[in-house]
This record gives C-alpha cells, sequence and structure tokens, in this order.
C-alpha cells in the first residue's frame, strides 16, 4: 500500500510561480514512478508531469517549458514547481504512483496509476 501526502497549492497571481508537494509512505518510494495530474471543474482530468524511477521526466504539451517535476528519494517526495501560471492552470492538483509493472501501458494516463493523493486546490487570478 501507498499512502500520498499533497500540500503548496493555493491562490497566486498570473505569472506567478508555486511549488506542490507530494509525500509518499507505504513502501519503498525509490520503486515508484510518481506522475502529477489536474482536473479543473467541468472537465476531465488531464496529464501534467511524471517521473520515472531512473529520473526521466515527461510533460504535457500545456505545460512543458513552465513546470518541473523532482524526486528527492530520501525524503521520499515528488516536486511539481510551477512557474509563468496561467488562469488555464487553475484545477485540483492530483499526486499519483505507481510500482508497475506496466504491460504496455503509457505513463501519461490516469489508468497506468494505482495510487492517488486527495487532490489540492491551485487557482491562478487574472
Amino acid at each position: 500500500q501507498v499512502q500520498l501526502v499533497e500540500s503548496g497549492g493555493g491562490l497566486v497571481q498570473a505569472g506567478g510561480s508555486l511549488r506542490l508537494s507530494c509525500v509518499a509512505s507505504g513502501r519503498t518510494f525509490s520503486n515508484l514512478v510518481m506522475g502529477w495530474f489536474r482536473q479543473a471543474p467541468g472537465k476531465e482530468r488531464e496529464f501534467v508531469a511524471t517521473i520515472s524511477v531512473s529520473g526521466t521526466t515527461l510533460y504535457g504539451d500545456s505545460v512543458k517549458g513552465r513546470f518541473t517535476i523532482s524526486r528527492d528519494n530520501a525524503q521520499k517526495t515528488v516536486y511539481l514547481q510551477m512557474t509563468s501560471l496561467k488562469p488555464e492552470d487553475t484545477a485540483v492538483y492530483l499526486c499519483a504512483a505507481d510500482p508497475g509493472p506496466y504491460f504496455g501501458s503509457s505513463l501519461r494516463l490516469a489508468r497506468t496509476y494505482d495510487y492517488w493523493g486527495q487532490g489540492t486546490q491551485v487557482t491562478v487570478s487574472s
């Protein structure tokens, strides 16, 4: 079992920055692929970023160049550094984890991940 606890959400102005954190417990963190998704009211869940066990990263097109995902295995924490924020970034941001195996599934798909945090609200004002 994996438990994920998120923090760092809040209200920021357009152009500002924010860093989200997600602390994992329950199993060895270094064996988990970690990801961030977001969901705005009335919209479907959207892929934001993922980081592999080896540290390889992938980003959704809408956040590429603005957001950075990283992990600290000693602290069992994954981060999402968000810069140049836009009102369109407003959403509940969800932390996700998966131990594999993947059987050909994509890390861009929410259904790939077995564990999810509670979500943290990010609101960007114009």
